[in-house]
């Protein structure tokens, strides 16, 4: 089985294999370290001088890897924490994502900024935050979320690798509990019928249930999450839901979606950051914009308060599967 950490550095030896071009920047990512979570592993000594451990200055390294780019490199940049975006969000803003479209077209900037989110490790309130809602929307920037799909469908491998090749910015969001996940296989998906549904979003369900009574929206770890009690929901509820996961958040196809609670006319979105006007409210603005008569829509997030430490309170502050159970419930 391929985990997705796995997934992911093959992802990235890949890229340095094909492209010359294509570098790798952050801190403590070269070799024997390999990075706070590992992604990076065995590159730096397999690609000498193309692996460059930075400064201690996320600001720093953004602005380097964005000239980077101007000079036709594809770096891709490692944040040790999703949390310290805030210290790279002019560069990313105001530089990266604008200046293709500042010099009318005659300039692009292919770059990835990988970002390791979310909690559920104990980290504290600075080190545990899924920032992602604050950089959803900003013109010219791409933001992906990886989640622990199946090979050749939508897997975190296959997502970074089409985002280093891509002519434009992405900020790649990788939930830190992920990492050692397995990727989706015959065994995790036995009862359950995964298909396609467009470029960027995937459908989940139960196979030969009876027609599902709720969509569920979905990314990153929170799809793993909402996968498991989805399953539980059929046979300890006998309450049948069609999981919708979205690898692509910014710039939102709501098709998807649409399509799913078309049928369902009750829709749940999931996530992991704070719940005031996150990732969840947009999703369910597409389905109000879109015309379609809810019988019942409802958002599922994190409280809005700072991360504890405390492994009881984190929980507390966090959605996992018992809530998503919960919320599907008060809905049906």
């Amino acid at each position: 089985m391929t985990s997705v950490l796995e997934s992911l550095n093959g992802a990235l030896r890949r890229a340095l294999e094909e492209d010359p071009r294509v570098l790798l920047l952050g801190e403590d990512i070269v070799d024997p370290y390999g990075g706070a979570f590992k992604v990076t592993r065995g590159l730096s000594s397999a690609f000498p001088g193309r692996v460059l451990a930075t400064p201690v200055s996320e600001a720093g390294m953004m602005g380097v890897a964005a000239g980077m780019a101007l000079r036709g490199f594809r770096p891709v940049v490692e944040v040790m924490f999703g949390d310290f975006l805030t210290l790279m969000a002019d560069q990313i803003i105001n530089h990266a994502s604008k200046l293709g479209w500042m010099y009318a077209g005659a300039v692009s900037l292919p770059l990835v900024v990988r970002a390791p989110m979310g909690g559920r490790r104990g980290y504290g309130p600075t080190h545990s935050q899924s920032l992602e809602k604050h950089f959803l929307g900003v013109p010219g920037l791409t933001v992906l979320a990886a989640a622990p799909l199946p090979i050749g469908a939508g897997d975190p491998g296959s997502l970074l690798h089409a985002a280093i090749r891509a002519d434009q910015p992405v900020l790649f969001v990788e939930h830190k509990l992920l990492y050692p996940l397995a990727l989706w296989d015959g065994d995790r998906l036995a009862e359950l019928d995964f298909t396609p549904a467009g470029a960027d979003a995937y459908r989940l369900s139960l196979r030969a249930a009876p027609a599902p009574a709720l969509t569920i929206a979905a990314y990153g770890y929170m799809a793993e999450l909402a996968r498991e009690a989805i399953v539980r929901l059929a046979y300890e509820r006998e309450i049948f839901c069609e999981l919708v996961i979205f690898t692509r958040l910014s710039p939102f196809d709501p098709q998807p979606l649409l399509e799913s609670v078309r049928r369902t006319r009750r829709l749940l979105s999931v996530e992991e950051g704070t719940r005031s006007l996150g990732w969840g409210a947009g999703v369910l603005a597409a389905a109000a914009e879109g015309g379609l008569p809810l019988l019942a829509a409802r958002r599922l997030a994190a409280l809005d308060l700072p991360v504890p430490a405390s492994p009881a309170l984190e929980k507390a502050v966090l959605p996992d599967v018992d809530a998503i159970i919960q919320a599907a419930q008060k809905m049906v």
